[in-house]
């Protein structure tokens, strides 16, 4: 699925209906008691991040959304049954949290206690002017300082709608977003046909696994060799996560800067095969693109090491896989690109770096952070820089992606660090940026991602030169 902003994803003029949870619904879950399942680290990182940043007098919107086609005309009825159905399929949907002192306490409804509310927002004849409607709502409804924290839209015509859907991030992750489509696809045609849905059944709940991994992790101290390994990388990068390594145009201290967005086709289908297929023996496309990428960012930056963050889902038990939630975590790498040199060389040194490494995804930064004593007071949204690989193509409904017009949506506002994910689809590689918006940081995001392309055709080549 593309990766990009409200603003590229070919919103057209239409009639705007919106649906939130209900003031009934809003109105039981205030009487709800405490659930005792606590949020996840990265949860509660996320939104006390929100908080510092807004005590500190700016809004940073960072929610994550989703927009796809239905055939029509559309029947609103059906579409509103289907979209209630795929709320309460998904638990963290309906869970939310309150303040108690400094404390995050969290409630959850039971199904039956969902139901959402549709409003007519009138008829948008401007693509632009509805882009920039859709972005104002899902900035005032979709934010983490508040409950409920999703809205669903549809724009209305003649021969369809057009579905647009936006959560705050403490409920959903990128490869959340890529199976919504065929979900609620599958639930509107089942409503229209009368035919019983394949997966009627509730989803694993994120709820339950926030639960199992914080217990997990409050089982450990600051005596663990999790925490000392990360102690020693963050040492090693001058007592701070690692940014991306190239001149961004910033002013230390300066404050929290605009972000620009850039997506764009990184490779074709034929082009990304061979890559693949070349990085294969080395542990495969993520591997290549991270090396590929340590070896651009010495020649614009001339670190002779390249460290990151790299981000690893944690859906590591096969129940998880069809489940709404956040299950993300990081892994820190150190490839010395100054010293290598070729391709193949750093190629070896990013698989054992993630070898070495990965299984450190599993425990959440946010506890590690906390261990070590430090001051890392969340200044920005994100803590770090990312280069982030997701093969797609597996995903179910990925086949039809293209005719549906499915992209997942990112929020582009505020923030000091580089962002990019590479997403694997049938037609090709496809990039998206966000970024520092100065001349500087605009000038080297495009130096990158030329230089990115150039290495994979390059490779690419050479791989199908050896085969021919």
């Amino acid at each position: 699925m593309r990766i990009t902003d409200i603003q590229r994803c070919e919103v057209r003029p239409g009639r705007l209906v919106e649906w939130t949870l209900s003031p009934a619904t809003v109105a039981a879950a205030t009487a709800l008691p405490e659930d005792a399942r606590p949020p996840a680290y990265i949860q509660e990182s996320h939104i006390r991040t929100a908080k510092c940043v807004r005590d500190d007098g700016l809004f940073v919107p960072t929610w994550l959304g989703t927009a796809f086609d239905l055939p029509g005309p559309v029947d609103l009825d059906v579409l509103q049954e289907a979209l209630r159905a795929w709320t309460v399929r998904h638990e963290t949907l309906r869970s939310g949290f309150r303040w108690a002192g400094d404390e995050l306490r969290r409630f959850t409804l039971d199904a039956a206690d969902v139901s959402l509310h549709r409003a007519d927002a009138g008829d948008f004849p401007d693509a632009d002017a509805l882009a920039r409607h859709l972005q104002d709502r899902f900035d005032a409804v979709a934010d983490a300082l508040r409950w409920p924290n999703l809205i669903y839209t549809a724009v209305l015509r003649d021969d369809g709608a057009s579905v647009y859907m936006a959560f705050d991030h403490s409920n959903v992750d990128a490869y959340s977003l890529t199976r919504i489509a065929a979900e609620v696809h599958e639930l509107y045609t089942a409503g229209l046909t009368g035919a019983a849905p394949r997966s009627p059944a509730p989803a694993a709940s994120y709820v339950d696994f926030c639960r199992l991994e914080r217990a997990d992790a409050d089982g450990i101290d600051a005596r663990h060799a999790i925490v000392a390994r990360w102690r020693a990388f963050i040492r090693r990068c001058d007592g701070t996560l690692p940014g991306f390594p190239v001149d961004l145009g910033l002013e230390p201290g300066g404050p929290l800067p605009r972000q620009r967005m850039l997506c764009e086709p990184l490779a074709d289908a034929a082009q990304a095969a061979a890559f693949e297929a070349y990085c294969r023996p080395y542990g495969g496309s993520m591997v290549g693109l991270l090396a590929a990428t340590g070896l651009i960012v010495h020649e614009l930056g001339g670190q002779p090491v390249y460290r990151t963050v790299v981000p690893f889902h944690t859906r590591v038990a096969s129940r998880w896989s069809d489940s709404v939630g956040w299950y993300v975590g990081g892994a820190p790498i150190e490839v010395p690109v100054g010293r290598t040199g070729t391709f193949p060389d750093t190629l070896r040194a990013v698989r054992a770096e993630l070898h070495a490494n990965r299984s450190l995804a599993r425990m959440p930064l946010a506890r590690v952070l906390s261990l070590l004593g430090e001051d890392f007071r969340p200044v920005s949204p994100d803590l770090y820089s990312i280069v982030s690989y997701v093969d797609t193509r597996a995903v179910p409904g990925a086949d039809r992606w293209t005719e549906q017009r499915a992209h997942a949506l990112l929020r582009v506002s505020y923030g000091d660090q580089v962002c990019v994910w590479v997403n694997r689809l049938h037609e090709g590689l496809w990039l998206a940026s966000r970024y520092p918006d100065t001349d500087v940081a605009a000038k080297n995001l495009r130096l990158y991602v030329e230089r990115l392309r150039d290495r994979i055709a390059s490779v690419a080549h050479a791989g199908l030169s050896a085969v021919s």
